[in-house]
């Protein structure tokens, strides 16, 4: 299947640098693969004894096409090293370079490249791919998500006890390989306690001090573990809105997972994260495709009435979306609608209403329909 970056990075290589980031098994080898016929690139991976001693050499061929750095930023000073070669070489072969962290926390980074790169983050498969891409019918596909989560793997193999196996060493290796790399963790069995802990608390305002208490370890510890998970892609962050940049990261945030497949509990709580997932692939196709800034936020007052999704652009409401178990199921964004005045507002209920509903601004819609018709 064709990944929906496939043509706009493409199209970036032309000009510039590409830099892919996004989880381990996303996908991004796949991608960068495929963009050209077999014979006219070249996959140099830095974990590669072999691969490394070609990258440190700098012997790749240069009548190919592209060459593909993967695992580059793990290179003391890559940027520098990487600006060299565009300096001097421009953009003949072209370049791209994948990663499974998010390159701009790696302490090796060296010099900048601006000017010089368009970054793009690889997401799991989402419904708009599946029915594109894979010809399944928008409810399959949701149905899918929701067993399996949306990694491309378990996605396409669909069977859950398949998808168990796979995540288990999933995780493994991302805290036993990249983690390391990263940063040093003396206390590995916590951290894999925490993923536990936060799978189990998707939807909810997370406590630093809370889980502190839970792991038996310091509140700035919980942080910088959230922090890693955070730049490993295993989990991202979604804070509140309350229209003051300074006052939402100073509120409670909530954590969801990359992977649905990870979240514990009821359906409702996996069904919150496909969506959450949805938007921020959303959000994130806007700010590097479109250099638009969009943010995914949640909304809640001081009497804790509570929207789940608030998606902005250049810091104004864009859209409210409230996540729910049925079209009946109570629901605070009326009252949220009236005072803040989005531009487009919507209920998405996991079993469907027979047909849709509109009620002033607010719509609820097929939530399956609607996922599988957004832009990325």
């Amino acid at each position: 299947m064709k990944r929906y970056l496939d043509e706009i990075i493409k199209s970036d290589l032309d000009s510039k640098i590409a830099l892919l980031t996004g989880p381990r098994q996303v996908g991004k080898t796949w991608l960068s693969k495929h963009l050209f016929e077999p014979k006219k690139f070249i996959y140099l991976n830095y974990d590669s004894e072999s691969h490394r001693r070609i990258i440190m050499d700098q012997s790749w061929p240069t009548d190919v096409e592209l060459v593909i750095f993967d695992e580059l930023h793990k290179r003391k000073n890559w940027k520098r090293w990487i600006k060299g070669i565009y300096d001097v070489q421009g953009v003949r072969p072209r370049i791209l370079i994948t990663g499974s962290a998010r390159m701009d926390i790696w302490r090796k980074g060296g010099d900048s490249l601006a000017g010089r790169h368009h970054s793009h983050r690889l997401h799991p498969i989402s419904l708009l791919e599946a029915v594109t891409e894979l010809g399944m019918e928008p409810n399959d596909a949701l149905n899918r998500l929701l067993k399996v989560g949306g990694f491309p793997e378990p996605f396409l193999n669909g069977n859950e006890s398949y998808a168990k196996r796979w995540r288990k060493s999933h995780l493994e290796r991302i805290i036993k390989e990249d983690l390391l790399d990263l940063e040093r963790v003396n206390d590995l069995k916590s951290l894999e306690i925490l993923v536990q802990l936060l799978s189990e608390r998707v939807g909810s305002p997370i406590s630093n001090s809370s889980l502190a208490r839970d792991l038996e370890v310091s509140p700035h510890t919980i942080k910088r573990w959230i922090g890693i998970l955070e730049s490993l892609f295993v989990i991202f962050i979604v804070r509140p809105w309350t229209g003051k940049l300074s006052k939402s990261i100073l509120k409670e945030p909530k954590i969801y997972f990359f992977d649905a497949g990870r979240v514990r509990g009821d359906k409702s709580a996996i069904w919150e994260n496909v969506v959450a997932n949805h938007l921020l692939k959303l959000c994130h196709f806007k700010q590097d495709t479109l250099g638009e800034n969009a943010e995914l936020h949640y909304l809640r007052d001081r009497e804790k009435r509570e929207v789940d999704f608030a998606v902005t652009l250049d810091r104004k409401l864009e859209m409210l979306v409230e996540v729910k178990s049925s079209p009946e199921s109570n629901s605070h964004l009326k009252y949220f609608v009236e005072r803040l005045q989005p531009k487009k507002a919507f209920i998405l209920p996991l079993n469907p209403p027979n047909e849709p509903r509109q009620q002033g601004l607010v719509k609820t819609v097929n939530s399956a329909d609607w996922l599988a018709k957004l832009e990325a």
